[in-house]
Formats: C-alpha cells, sequence, structure tokens
C-alpha cells in the first residue's frame, strides 16, 4: 500500500487501522506492506544541506507545484482565495493525498509554500545522520515499511541519496548491502515466489495438470 503522509502522528493512526483491517479478515499484520513518500535534500553537513535546499528554493516555483498537487487532488485551486477552506473530498483524486489535505484543512497559501519544492511528501534537509535518523523514526515509530523516494532535482537529489544516507544506514544495518535471490514477491515478504497456501487468493490457483503429454503428440 501507498500512503500519501506528511505528519506522523496522523500515518500511525491510519497504519494502526489498515493492519487492524487485515487481521479482521484473517489476514497478519505484516501481510500489508506499507511505503510513504519521501523526499531529501542531503549535504555532507546539515549546513551544505541548507544552503542546497535555499538554492533549490531559489529558482523553485511554487505555482508549479501547486499544479502539480493539483493533478493528485483534481482540484482547481484557482478557484479559492489564499486563505479560504479547501473540499477535497468527492473528487477523482489520490484519495490518502486528498484525506491528507482534508485533515490538515491545507489552504492555497499553505500549499504554496508545502509544496513550492514540487514534492508532494515530506522533504527532510540535512546531514546522512540525520535524514537516516528520520527515516528510521518513520519505520519504527510510525510503523510503514519503506519509502517511496521523491526527486527534487534530477539526478542530484538521488545521487546524494546513493552516496551518503545509503551507507549510512548500511553501516546501521538498516539497509541491505546485496541483492536477495528470487522474485520481488519473496524479496517483500520472505515467503517464497509465490502466494502462501494461508492467502485467500491461494485458493484460486488451479491445480496441476494431470495429464501429461508425450513429446511429439499435439496438446
Amino acid at each position: 500500500l501507498f500512503r500519501s503522509a506528511q505528519d506522523k502522528a496522523a500515518t500511525r493512526k491510519v497504519v494502526q487501522e489498515l493492519r487492524a483491517q487485515a487481521v479482521a479478515v484473517g489476514r497478519r499484520p505484516e501481510d500489508l506492506k506499507i511505503f510513504v513518500g519521501i523526499a531529501a535534500v542531503v549535504g555532507q553537513t546539515r549546513r551544505e544541506a541548507q544552503e542546497k535546499f535555499d538554492d533549490y528554493w531559489h529558482y523553485a516555483s511554487a505555482e508549479a507545484g501547486l499544479a502539480h498537487f493539483a493533478s493528485s487532488v483534481n482540484v482547481d485551486f484557482a478557484r479559492y482565495g489564499l486563505d479560504e477552506p479547501i473540499d477535497y473530498r468527492g473528487g477523482n483524486a489520490i484519495e490518502s493525498a486528498a484525506q491528507t489535505a482534508q485533515a490538515n484543512a491545507l489552504t492555497r497559501r499553505k500549499l504554496l509554500e508545502r509544496f513550492r519544492l514540487g514534492s508532494r511528501y515530506p522533504t527532510l534537509v540535512g546531514d546522512a545522520h540525520y535524514v537516516a535518523d528520520e527515516l528510521e523514526s518513520w519505520a519504527n515509530d510510525v510503523g510503514v515499511d519503506g519509502f517511496n523516494l521523491s526527486r527534487t532535482v534530477t539526478p542530484e537529489s538521488y545521487e546524494d541519496f546513493i552516496d551518503l544516507v545509503i551507507p549510512e544506514l548500511q553501516s546501521r544495518g538498516s539497509y541491505k548491502t546485496a541483492y536477495a535471490e528470487g522474485s520481488l514477491r519473496h524479496k517483500l515478504f520472505g515467503e517464497g515466489d509465490r502466494l502462501p497456501a494461508r492467502h485467500p487468493a491461494a485458493a484460486q490457483r488451479h491445480a496441476p495438470s494431470t495429464t501429461a503429454i508425450r513429446q511429439g503428440e499435439p496438446a
């Protein structure tokens, strides 16, 4: 599951509710893998990261960031004043993004400030130690399983994260140092390449055919 999240406390509540719903229908809490979006501006030091962020901010377009968000929640923000309440309900939208905006009463003014860099997600600004601390907090305190890393400047944002944050996470044992064998399903859940027998969809699995076809015979 992918969630658009801004606030740790609110996201923790959603995560707990989702896992409780899984248990209520006979699944396990860990059968759900929940990811949130995150952006990071990383430097060798916190000062360098802040200077980089300030540089990005100088060139960023708040209106472009708002237009990007509008495409996610299907709201025409031009219809609203800067501080006028916005109704995000009932549109053809990314539901978690719309729910988060509604719950936080995000006005056009707040959105212009929050999404100026273009990302709909929380933006971490700091050195590798700080960013790693925050990611671990989202995982350990909020209960999410991973992150969809958003970009600010491509490919610089990804390069900084790979060069600085990944080694820090690896040194803490919080990130893999090699790729596991097997399918994506196995890498995510560690239970083989196919659905386990306890999964509801496993009951729909076709049994292997008992009719052998000798070589050379038509199928």
